[in-house]
């Protein structure tokens, strides 16, 4: 049975006059028929050889043009038409975007859709606009294309909501993506829809970086979080302690050392060898001789930050034996203002998931035990995992989440490629953390960098990216440049929506113009998980995140109780709500 049966002239639009690649401009005959075309409506153009194959394409421009019969030039028409109006003639046009083919499969015994066009159309070939029973017979077919065992139902196509939107969630997850949108245009729900149908797979394994507890009520997710200051000294299975030893070289020297200092460079060299020695004593203590012959700077083994200060402090106030009695040694004074930054750190509670962990997070074993807590898959509730990191300070905020991000990383790679399962980490609010990186401090530095690594090299070991962000023009070029799928929501700031339209095929720039008209909860998904690029109402979760949206003006018109403005202060001061 024919995909298409344009059996009356209702569906006709007008014939091919122009083409361009994947550009088409399609000449209309009436203005009754320009009526036909209504942007982002999807036409079907013949194709001259095939059974049953027809080009699929966008409307992405309807024009209506004049154009006057008088010519300047010709005198003998000027005088002609003195007394006269010029003749004008209309020229009717609908420029087109070609997305797709669809032909009859012999072999299957069906219809298919393909992003890759057989051939462009012919001169005068015929254009029919798709609507009612030819429009969803289409989406029919991109529907049960998507019905696979890797579907990711995302929700309902808005040309046709009776066909729902599948994304290939391979494909979604090999090769990267993003979700942007501004604030309130449901990226949250888009993300929590996305959560709850990989929670229902059995060896899913998804890691949310939640930074304001938007997904803490998510009940079928393992919830952690970094202690605050009043959870110090604590242990719980819910609590996540990232020890300083944890950090590698580069990290530390962004915590500790002021790199525009004059003796910067001894402060490193000399903060670097203390803390191998402290390392090298770890390992000879509990004769680990193999990792002893091969370990680096970088090797996440566990050291006494005290013991490094002491060595430090040592050098500083050193004294050596000179011609004439004492002199000062060759560091003498030079750390002062690093054994100051340093000990800010460790007495400053808000550093203590850092500095403060219990002794039982200082031992040999316990990487591997927290890397259980984050990378697990097979306990109740592991499939997705919550790290709420809303207590950590912004000024370390990214170096933390590049630290577990870099961690996660590091373990797949080292992970024996037989035994070695995917894990997405999705990174909400990523412009907090993953910023441009013209002109930002070392932390920020060091975050994007361990990021862009992930981004370029991840997918080789298992590790996918889904980039959440409100303000896509802060987050790192690099980072996004590698998200090969985009779900768009609506955008309204103009640098937002220029730095989406860079991540599309030029081809397709003309379809983002919708982006600030766009309904919440809509988003335009283009990419390779998609058939179609499309316009999408997504599906609500079950289970909603904790929108940050308040609704003012309902609020004000309510009675309210007393406000506690002392038990605030309380909590401000001991940093924490409890």
């Amino acid at each position: 049975m024919p995909l298409f049966e344009f059996t009356d002239a209702s569906a006709l639009l007008g014939t091919v006059r122009e083409v361009d690649t994947r550009k088409v401009s399609i000449q209309v005959n009436s203005d009754e028929d320009l009526r036909k075309a209504k942007v982002g409506q999807l036409v079907a153009l013949q194709v001259a050889s095939g059974v049953d194959t027809w080009l699929i394409a966008f409307i992405d421009k309807v024009m209506k043009s004049v154009v006057s019969n008088s010519s300047p030039n010709d005198e003998q028409t000027a005088e002609k038409n003195e007394s006269d109006e010029d003749q004008e003639n209309t020229i009717n046009s609908v420029k087109l975007t070609l997305v797709g083919t669809t032909r009859w499969i012999a072999e299957k015994q069906q219809t298919v859709f393909s992003r890759s066009l057989v051939q462009v159309p012919d001169i005068q070939a015929k254009c029919y606009v798709l609507h009612d029973q030819q429009l969803e017979n289409f989406m029919s077919i991109l529907a049960t294309s998507g019905v696979k065992s890797n579907s990711l139902a995302l929700g309902k196509y808005t040309l046709n909501d009776s066909a729902t939107a599948y994304l290939d969630g391979n494909k979604f997850f090999q090769r990267h993506a993003a979700l942007l949108g501004s604030t309130g245009s449901g990226k949250s729900w888009t993300v929590a829809a996305i959560l709850e149908q990989a929670a229902l797979l059995p060896s899913s394994n998804l890691v949310v970086f939640d930074l304001h507890g938007e997904y803490k009520n998510l009940s079928y997710a393992r919830q952690l979080r970094i202690p605050g200051p009043e959870e110090l000294g604590k242990s719980s299975d819910e609590l996540l302690y990232l020890p300083y030893w944890l950090l590698n070289a580069d990290e530390m020297q962004a915590l500790f050392i002021d790199r525009s200092e004059f003796s910067a460079h001894n402060q490193v060299m000399a903060f670097q060898d203390a803390v191998i020695e402290e390392k090298k004593a770890t390992l000879s203590t509990l004769d680990k001789q193999q990792i002893l012959s091969a370990f680096t700077l970088d090797s996440p083994i566990p050291f006494s930050i005290e013991k490094v200060i002491g060595t430090l402090s040592d050098l500083n106030d050193e004294m050596e034996q000179g011609a004439r009695g004492l002199k000062q040694g060759k560091f003498y004074g030079q750390f002062s203002r690093l054994l100051t930054r340093i000990s800010s750190k460790l007495t400053d509670k808000r550093y203590g998931f850092l500095f403060g962990a219990p002794s039982s997070e200082h031992q040999y074993d316990s990487m591997a035990k927290m890397v259980a807590k984050l990378m697990d898959y097979n306990a109740d509730k592991a499939q997705i995992k919550v790290i709420d990191f809303s207590e950590v300070p912004s000024d370390i905020l990214p170096v933390i989440v590049s630290l577990v991000a870099r961690i996660i990383y590091q373990v797949q790679f080292w992970t024996n490629h037989e035994t070695r399962r995917p894990i997405a980490l999705v990174c909400d609010e990523a412009h907090l953390y993953l910023p441009k990186k013209e002109g930002q401090n070392p932390v920020e530095l060091r975050a994007i960098e361990a990021f862009e690594k992930i981004a370029k090299e991840g997918r080789k070991y298992g590790v996918a990216l889904l980039i959440v962000s409100q303000r896509p023009s802060d987050v790192s070029t690099t980072v996004l440049s590698q998200c090969n799928n985009v779900i768009a929501l609506r955008l309204t700031n103009g640098d937002d929506q220029t730095t989406v339209k860079k991540l599309m095929p030029e081809s397709l720039e003309s379809l983002l113009d919708v982006l600030p008209i766009m309904d919440v909860g809509e988003a335009l998904v283009v990419g390779d998980a998609v058939l179609l690029p499309s316009r999408v109402k997504i599906n609500p979760p079950n289970e909603k995140p904790l929108s940050a949206t308040i609704d003012f003006w309902s609020v004000w018109q309510q009675q309210s109780d007393e406000p506690d403005f002392v038990g605030a202060v309380e909590n401000m001061r001991k940093q924490g709500r409890s």
